[in-house]
C-alpha cells in the first residue's frame, strides 16, 4: 500500500495534470513496479492495488506475454484509470484485458493534457529503469482480489 501511494505522489509530481484522472476516474489500478523483459518473446508481471473513490479496495495483478520484435528489459510503474462503473466492474470480475490497440502514455510534464479515455480506460506508465525496444500494453491480463471485509477472529 505504501509503495502504491508513493507512486501516485511521484506520478503527480512528474505530471501535475494527472490529478484530473486521479480525482475524476471512478477507480484506478496502481502497479508500483512492473518487471518486463524480452528477446523476441517477452513477458511482464506486476502486483498492485485497486482504488475506488480514493480508497484501496483490493489487490490486483498484471501479466503480459508478447511476441514480435522486442529486446531488453525494464522496470516501470503503471496506472490504469477506469472511466465508468461498468469498466471497473469488468476489471473486478476478471473480464478485463487490453486489446492490441490500447497503448500507454509515458508520464512526463504535460503528457496528460490531451489524453482521453479509450474503451473506458486511460493508461500511464513511468519508467523506473532499464532499456527496452517495445512499449505496448496490448495483451495485458489482470486479476483482482478484494481485501477481506470480515473482522478478524478473536484469539482464544
Amino acid at each position: 500500500m505504501k509503495k502504491a501511494n508513493e507512486t501516485v505522489a511521484a506520478m503527480k509530481k512528474a505530471d501535475p495534470g494527472l490529478d484530473k484522472f486521479f480525482s475524476g476516474a471512478v477507480g484506478y489500478a496502481m502497479f508500483p513496479k512492473v518487471g518486463k523483459g524480452a528477446v523476441g518473446v517477452g513477458g511482464a508481471h506486476g502486483s498492485g492495488v485497486l482504488f475506488e473513490g480514493g480508497k484501496a479496495t483490493g489487490k490486483t495483478t498484471m501479466s503480459q506475454v508478447t511476441v514480435g520484435f522486442q529486446l531488453g528489459g525494464q522496470t516501470y510503474s503503471e496506472v490504469v484509470f477506469f472511466e465508468s462503473d461498468t469498466t471497473l466492474a469488468n476489471f473486478k470480475h476478471g473480464d478485463f484485458s487490453f486489446a492490441a490497440q490500447v497503448s500507454a502514455v509515458a508520464i512526463r510534464a504535460g503528457a496528460s493534457a490531451n489524453v482521453k479515455f479509450q474503451d473506458g480506460v486511460a493508461v500511464f506508465t513511468m519508467v523506473k529503469g532499464g532499456l527496452m525496444y517495445e512499449a505496448s500494453v496490448g495483451g495485458q491480463k489482470f486479476g483482482y482480489q478484494p481485501f477481506s471485509t470480515k473482522p478478524a477472529e478473536p484469539k482464544k
